[in-house]
């Protein structure tokens, strides 16, 4: 089945909507996931859109992030597509830039998550929080490189910390020595799964950021079909 590229959107929005066991919306940048001090956050506000009262919430996104979030619609659906994150059968992939260089071009980078100061979050050797992330990242001109990110595992800031270890913070990322910008520059990009026999392929393209804009013509089709290792 051919991968669905969905609409570009700047707002809390439900993007897809044909099934019904789950919706795809999209979150923006610079929005909380669950609560904004006394405002509602992205979830809450979603769901008071048509329809969409009774979402479950199958993941989240940082504040800083944009892009496509599954939610499901019934409880039986929830429990379903907790199972497969759990199990990696859902397939992740996030859009970075950065303006350093990394100290590999792709790969791997493993290790274990621990709380650092000032509510960030660090690599070490041992830890119970362990996080894997594969990456491609590609020149993209001025001086700007374009990760392609498929996170293993699912941990708190883990593509942050993964690419302030590479060396390479992403964009507008001041927390982990990223340059300042106009937003964060990570956006969940596309997302992939097998339900009831079919196979589910969707892409977002960001909709938000100038640096993004700048490299739309750059950005993998089907992030997918990329020589990831095994």
């Amino acid at each position: 089945m051919a991968a669905i590229v969905l609409p570009a959107q700047s707002g809390p929005a439900i993007i897809w909507d044909q099934s019904e066991d789950f919706v795809l919306a999209a979150k923006p940048a610079g929005m909380s996931f669950h609560q904004d001090g006394d405002s509602p956050g992205f979830f809450a506000q979603l769901k008071r859109l048509p329809g969409c009262a009774d979402l479950h919430a199958l993941h989240r996104l940082d504040r800083m992030t944009s892009g496509l979030v599954l939610c499901a619609r019934n409880p039986v659906a929830a429990a379903e597509f907790g199972r497969m994150f759990e199990a990696g059968e859902i397939g992740k992939f996030y859009l970075a830039l950065s303006d350093h260089r990394p100290a590999k071009k792709q790969g791997w980078v493993k290790g274990a998550m621990q709380k650092a100061r000032g509510g960030c979050w660090r690599l070490a050797r041992e830890g119970e929080q362990y996080a894997v992330s594969q990456f491609f990242s590609f020149s993209v001109g001025g001086g700007m490189r374009l990760f392609v990110v498929r996170p293993r595992t699912g941990r708190t800031h883990q593509i942050r910390v993964a690419l302030k270890s590479l060396g390479a913070p992403i964009l507008g990322d001041e927390r982990y020595g990223g340059s300042p910008a106009d937003r964060g520059y990570l956006h969940a990009y596309a997302l992939r799964f097998m339900w009831r026999g079919v196979l589910q392929s969707f892409v977002l393209p960001p909709a938000e950021g100038a640096a993004f804009a700048g490299c739309a013509d750059q950005l993998p089709d089907a992030p997918w079909t990329l020589d990831w290792p095994v």
